[in-house]
């Protein structure tokens, strides 16, 4: 048994021999049974001796009896990741708390607690030592729970700037637009959608634009058609309470009234009259080298007479605006000091279209349909061209009379184109004589004034019935 055990387990031997020992060894006998041999493991007898032995993985102490274990993790005969286990002559390795043990059974990997599967983290689950966590995709930020993902509304947060609508996605947004605006190169702010002024819309007279749409209108005077897009002139004289006395002109958009023949149309742009009924605005040139006073009726709020005395040079007496009654108008005209010598007619023209007409100096709009009559009184022949502010005058809807002394005059009336229409020429020569033709004038053409505006009433509806 002994010998068997010793080739099995190679053993150290160690020889220990003293006298007593020398003694049994002479008379053949086995010594580790016979003897106190002192082994701690085995004792292996050989001829006359003994030796002691240790069991694997422990070494012989020095006293050659005694064994010590051999700790191969004490002596880093091993190769463990991490922790070695010694026994005798051997060694196992182990992790620390938190790794397994690799399939090398040397080397440890930590243990991956999310593959067991029941982390029930919403989106990712990150292991650490000895346990887990929970992480959220980009744009999403984790609840007190540790486990759940909401996703980051920066739009309901109020963290944009977007002008309009904003349109959040988990961690981000975009910007867009209300219905008729569109996006600005910022991606932020929005413009309305002009589509009128784009050009973009098919509405005969008037777009009216709103973001993004339009709608069609008409000019005052016409209807929009059933297509809300094209209009159509209303026939103001049958569709309104145009008030005219004796008969309504239809025209674009609107009206206006005329009178018989012999009548004038009214301030008020409807009722009719007659000549010293009727509103006119009338402005008398008056030459300087003779004097005139003036007969005509005037009423108080209707028609306002303005003089212009005119020599070598133009100096207004008194507007339009100043008298509005007959009384005083003769009064003024009779403390009218007289002129030097010269007779610059072109110059008067000028000043009274200029001037005279002028709503500054009393003249009504023209809008109002008011006559405006302009009367020259001259006694010789004028020094400048009459023409040009003749024709102006004629142009501007001024109706011009003269009055003139002698035969040159007429003459040189006749010669402005027929933009002055001459009345009853006088031919005097004294100043009183003078006085008193023109008064006998003045009072025929006060009956002629009615029949005249009249027959240019009439060409006029005539011109525009033919339009």
């Amino acid at each position: 048994m002994g010998p068997k055990l010793a080739w099995l387990l190679k053993p150290e031997i160690i020889r220990s021999v003293d006298a007593e020992v020398d003694i049994l060894s002479s008379v053949g006998m086995d010594l580790c049974l016979e003897s106190d041999h002192g082994c701690e493991h085995i004792c292996e007898n050989s001829p006359g001796s003994f030796h002691c032995l240790c069991l694997p993985g422990y070494t012989l102490n020095q006293d050659g009896k005694t064994c010590a274990a051999i700790d191969l993790c004490a002596q880093g005969k091993h190769d463990c990741g991490q922790i070695c286990v010694s026994s005798p002559g051997y060694f196992t390795c182990d992790c620390n708390k938190g790794y397994q043990l690799n399939d090398d059974e040397k080397t440890c990997s930590m243990i991956d607690y999310c593959s067991f599967g029941n982390h029930s983290c919403d989106h990712e689950c990150v292991s650490v030592l000895n346990g887990y966590h929970c992480r959220c995709n980009q744009g999403y930020r984790l609840l007190d729970d540790g486990k759940t993902c909401q996703a980051i509304d920066l739009c309901a947060e109020g963290k944009h700037d977007c002008e309009q609508i904003c349109i959040s996605e988990p961690g981000v947004f975009t910007c867009d637009c209300n219905e008729g605006y569109t996006l600005n190169e910022d991606e932020k702010t929005c413009t309305p959608i002009d589509l009128c002024a784009e050009g973009k819309h098919d509405c005969e007279q008037i777009c009216i634009s709103a973001p993004g749409v339009f709608t069609c209108d008409c000019n005052k005077g016409f209807k929009l058609n059933k297509d809300k897009k094209t209009c159509t002139n209303m026939d103001m004289c049958n569709t309104v309470e145009h008030g005219c006395e004796h008969q309504c002109v239809n025209t674009a958009g609107s009206y206006y009234c005329i009178c018989p023949e012999g009548q004038l149309l009214q301030e008020d742009g409807k009722s009719c009259g007659t000549c010293k009924s009727a509103n006119i605005d009338l402005v008398l040139l008056i030459d300087g080298s003779k004097s005139v006073v003036d007969s005509l009726d005037v009423s108080a709020h209707g028609t306002r007479v303005g003089l212009v005395q005119y020599s070598s040079r133009v100096r207004t007496e008194f507007p339009l605006s100043m008298y509005h009654t007959a009384d005083e108008i003769k009064a003024a005209v009779m403390k009218v000091d007289y002129m030097e010598k010269g007779t610059m007619t072109g110059l008067a023209l000028k000043h009274m279209l200029e001037n005279s007409f002028s709503e500054a100096e009393g003249a009504r709009p023209s809008s109002r349909n008011i006559p405006r009559i302009g009367l020259v009184f001259t006694d010789g022949r004028s020094q400048d061209d009459i023409t040009e502010y003749a024709k102006k005058a004629k142009e501007a809807g001024i109706t011009m009379y003269a009055v003139g002394v002698g035969k040159a005059v007429e003459d040189e009336l006749q010669e402005s184109q027929g933009e002055i229409e001459v009345k009853d020429p006088c031919a005097c020569e004294s100043l009183v004589e003078f006085q008193q033709a023109t008064m006998s004038s003045l009072e025929q053409l006060t009956q002629k004034l009615s029949g005249m505006t009249a027959r240019l009433e009439q060409l006029e509806n005539q011109l525009l019935s033919r339009k």
